[in-house]
C-alpha cells in the first residue's frame, strides 16, 4: 500500500523551517501560500502539574486571566484591536503546559503577535475581571456537576490515579476555585511564565524566514527561567477491578467509561495500540464498538473507544452513553468486544482498511493552516522529528495482525480495569 500524497508535499525537514532562540524557545514555520491567513500555535511549559496541591484550578485559572488586560492594553482594548482586523488570540492549561493559539490575515501578523506577546508576557490581572473569571469557572463547575458524561470522567480519574498528581481536576473544585485569589494567579504566573521550552509555530502566506524573524522579535528578548518539574512518581498499576457509580437520579441518560492504563507517546508499542484502538471503536462507524453496542444491540447512544498517550502513563479508555436500562449490558457488550480483540488476529480486510484510514485521515488534516501547525507543535512536544509526517504512512502499513493482538492483550486485561458509571442508576 503506497501513500497517495508525494512525500515531498508533505510537511518535513526540507519545508519547515526551525530555530531555536537564546532564551530557550523553539520556532518553527511553514509556507503556505494557498490563502492570504497566517495560524500561530504553540506552548510554554506552565500547566496544571505545576499548581500546588491545594490549589487545583490555578493553572487554568491564570491562563483564563491573560486576556482580560496588560500593562499596555484594558480588556477592552484587546478586544478591539484584535477584532479590528478579524483576528483571534486565545489560551487553554493543559496537564504539562499552557496552549496558545491565533489566527489573522497574513498582512497582521505583526499585530497579531504583538497582542499574543503582550498578553503572554505582561498581563496584569485585573481585581474586576478576577471575581468575573470566579464567576464563568463556578458556573461551569455547576455545569460539571449535572452533566453524566463529565461525573464519569471525574470519577474516572479519581479511580485510576488517586492522590497522583495525573488525577488533577483541570478546572479545579469550588473550594479551590473560592480560595484562588490573585496573588495566586500572579504567583503562578511569575514563576512558571518564562520562555525557557516555549514552542511557537507560524503557518500561512509568509515566507517562513520571516515568520520566524517576527516571532523572534516579539519574544526573543523576555528571558527567564522556571523551576524544574520533578519526576511524576509512577502510575500504581491496576491489580483488580476499580468501580464507582455516581448518581444523578434527575438524569434520563447514564455514561460509562471503562478504563486501562496504556503506554508513553514513545514507547515502541504505541502505534500498534493506536490500530488496536482503531479497530475498537474509531474506524467508520466508531469501530466494533459502535457497529456492536450501538447499531446492532442498539443499547447505546453512542459508543467508541479512545487512546490518550503522552509524556507518562497513558489511558485507553472505552466510552458509552446509555439508556439507564442498558447500563450492565452493555458493559458486558463492551467486554466481551475487548476479549474478542484480544482473543483473536484481527482479519486481513479490517486490518487493511484501518490502516487506509490512519494514513488518509492524516493528509486531510494538513489541508488547512490550523491542522499543520497543530502538527508542527505536536512533532516538537513528541520528539517525534521533523520527518514524522513522511515517515508515518510506512509506519502504520507496517503493522501487523499480530502486533495489533499483542499490544491489546498487553494493556486491556481481562479483570484489571476502571469502571466510572453517572446516571439513574
Amino acid at each position: 500500500m503506497q501513500n497517495r500524497v508525494p512525500a515531498s508535499a508533505l510537511p518535513g525537514p526540507d519545508n519547515i523551517l526551525r530555530r531555536t532562540l537564546p532564551n530557550g524557545i523553539t520556532v518553527l514555520a511553514r509556507e503556505n501560500w494557498s490563502a492570504p491567513s497566517v495560524v500561530i500555535e504553540g506552548y510554554l511549559q506552565a500547566g496544571n502539574l505545576d499548581e500546588p496541591a491545594a490549589l487545583p484550578g490555578v493553572a487554568s485559572f491564570t491562563a483564563s486571566m491573560l486576556s482580560r488586560g496588560t500593562r499596555r492594553r484594558t480588556f477592552a482594548e484587546i478586544n478591539e484591536t484584535v477584532e479590528a482586523v478579524g483576528a483571534s488570540v486565545g489560551f487553554s492549561a493543559e496537564r504539562y503546559a499552557t496552549s496558545f493559539s491565533a489566527k489573522s490575515l497574513a498582512e497582521d501578523l505583526d499585530l497579531t503577535l504583538d497582542v499574543l506577546a503582550d498578553e503572554l508576557r505582561q498581563p496584569v490581572f485585573p481585581l474586576e475581571y478576577v471575581e468575573r473569571v470566579r464567576g464563568l469557572r463556578m458556573t461551569a463547575i455547576a455545569e460539571r456537576e449535572n452533566d453524566t458524561r463529565q461525573m464519569a470522567g471525574m470519577a474516572f480519574r479519581e479511580l485510576m490515579y488517586g492522590d497522583h498528581p495525573l488525577g488533577r481536576n483541570l478546572l479545579g473544585t469550588r473550594e479551590s476555585n473560592s480560595a484562588i485569589q490573585r496573588d495566586h494567579l500572579a504567583e503562578f504566573y511569575e514563576t512558571f511564565y518564562r520562555p525557557q521550552g516555549l514552542v511557537i509555530a507560524v503557518v500561512g502566506a509568509v515566507p517562513a524566514a520571516t515568520a520566524a524573524e517576527k516571532a523572534a522579535a516579539a519574544f526573543g528578548d523576555w528571558d527567564g527561567r522556571r523551576p524544574l518539574r520533578s519526576a511524576l512518581a509512577p502510575v500504581s498499576p491496576l491489580d483488580g477491578v476499580r468501580e464507582r457509580r455516581v448518581p444523578m437520579p434527575e438524569k434520563s441518560q447514564a455514561d460509562i467509561i471503562l478504563g486501562w492504563t496504556a503506554m508513553r507517546r514513545l514507547d515502541p508499542d504505541f502505534d500498534a495500540a493506536r490500530m488496536a484502538n482503531t479497530v475498537l471503536g474509531v474506524f467508520g462507524l466508531m469501530g466494533r464498538l459502535g457497529t456492536n453496542v450501538r447499531e446492532r444491540q442498539g443499547m447505546a447512544y453512542y459508543a467508541h473507544s479512545q487512546l490518550s498517550a503522552g509524556k507518562d502513563t497513558g489511558a485507553w479508555l472505552a466510552i458509552a452513553g446509555v439508556n439507564p436500562a442498558n447500563v450492565t449490558r452493555a458493559i458486558q457488550a463492551i467486554l466481551d468486544e475487548i476479549k474478542r480483540l484480544c482473543d483473536e488476529p484481527v482479519g486481513t480486510e479490517e486490518l487493511e482498511d484501518c490502516k487506509r484510514y490512519l494514513t488518509g485521515s492524516l493528509p486531510l488534516q494538513l489541508e488547512t493552516n490550523d491542522g499543520v501547525a497543530s502538527l508542527l507543535v505536536d512533532l516538537e512536544w513528541h520528539a517525534l522529528g521533523l520527518d514524522y509526517v513522511q515517515r508515518y504512512a510506512g509506519i502504520i502499513n507496517s503493522l501487523t495482525s499480530d502486533a495489533v493482538q499483542c499490544a491489546a492483550q498487553r494493556y486491556l486485561r481481562a479483570g484489571a480495569h476502571v469502571l466510572a458509571v453517572a446516571g439513574p442508576i
